[in-house]
């Protein structure tokens, strides 16, 4: 084909050839190039923007945008509700997250194992990640209500007082985290019992002729095996975790209450915290760039640490 290709440019001439040469180097690029177009549109172009407008002090309700440099990043940080913010969403984040993916490795396991109507678990575990988070976040809202939630029924029934899951710091970050439990837990359980699958049977074999019981099999076998998409479900659920806004601001009843979660802010994350500056006290949108900068930073450092740290897990191992 490619002798083909350069005879034919040959009988066309030097123009001939120059247009092969063109078509073969530049192709794949055009190919891919639409991509790169969108994404410089629309993820390039909005960050570099956003980082131009942190260093302002930018109101929609002005026309006046004054330069101040990093003056909105020195105000977030000796702004205690910011530290509070992001104290709660680290809070939340950790009771969400580490308990989820361990429950997520545990039913990938179950259903590695023959069971009967194999498929009907598997598509199960899809059902909670279908719904939306905005009826998760109202049925579970229900569900922890202090007079009338299922939760506390249960609780006063087994002898317990009832609770004012709002109220509480610790109390709040527990109901907002088995929400996002409960939507994320199944879709991480398919990841990694794609993963699983992929295993050779030849090491399990040997396994349990050694005597390991599943249990071990598990973790001394399938966990190191599948360690890169456990590395991939730790950094997307962190990424995810610290953008957490729809649940706690829904769990607040909505409104300004939801916005600053709580009475006492004893659930409000950095989203809501941006939120509440961006949409709710004046359109500070140079602030709430200055905020959503720093949260990109969280981010990536988070994402960072959880590298080295499951990195030097798998040198040590």
């Amino acid at each position: 084909m490619t002798i083909a290709a350069k005879g034919t440019g040959a009988r066309g001439g030097p123009a001939g050839l120059l247009r092969y040469r063109l078509d073969l180097k530049a192709s794949p690029y055009l190919y891919i190039a639409p991509f790169f177009v969108l994404f410089a549109v629309f993820g390039l172009f909005p960050l570099a923007f956003t980082a131009w407008v942190s260093t302002h002090e930018w109101s929609l309700l002005s026309d006046d945008h004054v330069f101040v440099g990093f003056g909105n990043y020195t105000t977030l940080l000796t702004d205690p509700y910011f530290w509070n913010a992001l104290g709660n969403t680290m809070s939340i984040l950790l009771l969400a997250t580490v308990p989820q993916l361990l429950a997520a490795l545990l039913l990938a396991h179950l259903l590695t194992m023959r069971l009967r109507a194999q498929t009907f678990w598997r598509m199960g575990m899809l059902l909670p990640n279908v719904a939306s988070v905005v009826a998760v976040a109202v049925i579970f809202s229900q569900l922890f209500g202090r007079d009338f939630g299922l939760i506390n029924w249960v609780l006063e029934s087994l002898g317990a007082g009832r609770i004012d899951w709002q109220a509480g710091s610790a109390t709040s970050h527990i109901a907002i985290a088995v929400m996002v439990a409960w939507k994320w837990t199944g879709y991480n359980a398919l990841i990694y019992l794609a993963a699983m699958q992929a295993v050779p049977r030849e090491v399990y074999e040997a396994a349990h002729l050694d005597g390991a019981s599943r249990m071990q099999q598990l973790f001394h076998v399938t966990v190191p095996m599948i360690r890169p998409t456990i590395v991939f479900t730790v950094i997307v659920s962190t990424i995810y975790g610290l953008q957490i806004f729809a649940e706690p601001q829904l769990f607040g009843g909505g409104g300004q209450n939801g916005v600053t979660g709580g009475a006492s802010r004893q659930f409000q994350t950095l989203t809501l915290y941006l939120y509440e500056h961006g949409f709710n006290r004046g359109f500070e949108f140079g602030y709430a760039s200055a905020v959503a900068w720093t949260m990109f930073a969280v981010i990536v450092l988070v994402a960072l640490l959880n590298y080295l740290f499951i990195r030097r897990i798998r040198s040590a191992s």
